[in-house]
């Protein structure tokens, strides 16, 4: 049986770093606005901002 490893879709770029960030709730609120438009959740979201800059 699985020992403990998380199950997921293997990846070659692995998401092993979390960041916290304190934002308010407007902001947020255009975040997850953007990010539904787009189909993606706010992680995706933030990622594709951050690459397109």
């Amino acid at each position: 049986m699985n020992q403990g490893k998380k199950l997921g879709r293997p990846t070659n770029a692995p998401k092993d770093t979390t960041i916290r960030l304190r934002i308010d709730k407007e902001t947020l609120k255009r975040l997850d606005l953007y990010a539904e438009a787009q189909g993606l959740n706010r992680s995706e979201a933030i990622r594709k901002l951050i690459n397109e800059a």
